[in-house]
């Protein structure tokens, strides 16, 4: 079967999953890349400054400084997912905004990405996947980064992303590993986006307040943490703002108190919770978070919520960063990684 330009398509039907509830659950993932890590740099060579040890945003080396040339840091990463939207536009802007997330995720600017594409080509009109990579090229050009090509398979299944590279200083880099207690954190997007796209995928409704966030680039947000002085960040994307919270507080070796009644949640999130929408890829993440979380009074639909698999959501920083909710604070080391109040 073969669809025609002319035929209404629905792309978020022809995927499993649906953005970033399609990533491989966490602990699965953690099993796999367990004791994998690349070769010790030999003397001279260019450090690399975060690899895979501490789960990251981004892979980061530096660069020596020559010639009077101030040292930089390169800042790579890659992100690709199935349809999260119907709309193929809105799809391609929001996978794009999404993998640049990374790169603002560790303080850095985006500077050039190459496209991931795979596409259904017996049964998709290329006209669509036009569309998807027209959304992609849009946002990297509002994020001043260059698109030099990319590359594309046949796949029974749509998938789009980006490989992106950037720069960075060095000693402002934002990582996960380099909070301390203390510090309050931040959450610069509302959550909700997983159970909203989940409902969009079931019924076809569409959430404007869901794509609008989606498609903010993180870099004002980044820029700001930077401004303020943060050193500790780390985006909130498919692992739920529990998840990623837990990697930050297990990489840091503190532990984060959240206060529930502060986390910022976007309109329609709770009822779609009520009604059922929520991934497969949301209850994994809950289901990993537990032996590592004390939950305190929370309902279960806040629960939930707090590990919701977000698509291109926002920065989580240990610091304030102005105009964004300050929702707890990393304490001591304890019995859990992450508290509840």
């Amino acid at each position: 079967m073969h669809l025609s330009s002319d035929t209404p398509v629905r792309l978020t039907r022809f995927a499993h999953g649906g953005g970033c509830a399609c990533k491989i659950p966490p602990g699965e993932l953690e099993d796999v890349l367990g004791g994998l890590s690349g070769p010790v740099p030999a003397p001279g060579d260019t450090p690399l400054l975060v690899g895979t040890a501490t789960g990251d945003d981004g892979a980061v080396v530096s660069l020596p400084a020559r010639g009077g040339t101030a040292a930089r840091a390169v800042v790579a990463t890659a992100d690709f997912f199935t349809p999260v939207v119907d709309d193929p536009y809105d799809w391609g802007r929001i996978a794009a905004a999404n993998a640049l997330s990374d790169v603002y995720a560790m303080g850095g600017r985006p500077l050039v990405a190459v496209n991931l594409l795979a596409w259904p080509r017996d049964v998709l009109p290329f006209e669509l996947a036009r569309e998807v990579l027209r959304g992609g090229l849009d946002i990297a050009t509002e994020a001043g980064c260059h698109v030099g090509g990319g590359h594309s398979v046949d796949d029974p299944e749509p998938k789009y992303g980006m490989a992106v590279t950037g720069l960075a200083d060095p000693d402002r880099l934002l990582r996960n590993d380099t909070g301390r207690a203390g510090m309050p954190l931040s959450l610069t997007k509302p959550l909700g986006l997983g159970v909203l796209n989940n409902r969009h995928k079931a019924t076809g409704e569409r959430f404007e307040q869901a794509v609008a966030t989606m498609v903010t680039l993180n870099r004002d947000a980044s820029a700001a943490a930077l401004a303020a002085g943060a050193v500790c960040a780390t985006d909130v994307t498919g692992f739920g703002l529990l998840g990623h919270l837990h990697k930050l507080a297990r990489a840091s070796d503190v532990t984060a108190v959240i206060d529930t009644a502060a986390v910022p949640y976007l309109d329609g999130a709770r009822q779609a919770v009520r009604d059922g929408y929520v991934s497969g890829g949301t209850r994994r993440n809950l289901e990993w978070v537990e032996p590592f979380t004390d939950f305190g009074s929370a309902d279960a639909g806040t629960r939930l919520l707090l590990a919701d698999a977000q698509t291109s959501g926002g920065l989580l920083v240990a610091g304030e960063v102005p105009g964004a909710p300050v929702v707890g604070e990393l304490v001591r080391k304890g019995a859990h990684s992450v508290v509840l109040k």
